[in-house]
């Protein structure tokens, strides 16, 4: 399998979830399903059943985010020399051409993005946009509204 680019922020979050999720959330349901059990008839208990997929959704989740890890290669943005050159990791900070707005985006990997935090992902078309781009460099980007122009105006390592 491939590996998946991420970065050290976003891999030390998804670590501090899955040990959240086997040291605290998993026994708090292991709890409820022995009460739930202690309530009697399981076919028409549902606390039993509420906790049983409360479960299945948990050790779904664990297991997901250790494939994730597993499968991740991290990317250190700030051991990078500097290049000026939009990659991986980097802080961009990016005017519209039409209408001077400024916005700042880190490319991250997939299971990073959040876009109301300013990380998009790296297989999003702006993204993909701005690899390899510089400072002064202008990209050109299809939206649903069209096509937007943006200036890099400055590449962080941070």
């Amino acid at each position: 399998m491939r590996k998946s680019p991420m970065t050290a922020s976003g891999k030390e979050k998804l670590q501090e979830e899955l040990e959240h999720l086997k040291r605290v959330a998993r026994p708090e349901v292991i709890t409820s399903l022995a009460e739930a059990r202690a309530h009697g008839d399981l076919k028409e208990n549902a606390e039993y059943h509420a906790a049983r997929e409360r479960q299945s959704f948990l050790e779904g989740r664990i297991e997901h985010l250790e494939s994730l890890l597993a499968h991740s290669e991290v990317i250190d943005i700030r051991r990078i020399p500097h290049t000026g050159r939009v990659i991986f990791g980097a802080t961009i900070t990016l005017i519209n051409i039409d209408n001077d707005e400024t916005v700042v985006y880190q490319i991250v990997g997939e299971e990073e993005a959040d876009i109301k935090q300013g990380r998009i992902s790296v297989t999003s078309p702006l993204a993909r946009a701005m690899i390899g781009k510089e400072v002064g460099d202008v990209i050109d980007v299809k939206t649903p509204v069209g096509l937007v122009s943006y200036e890099v105006s400055e590449v962080q390592h941070i």
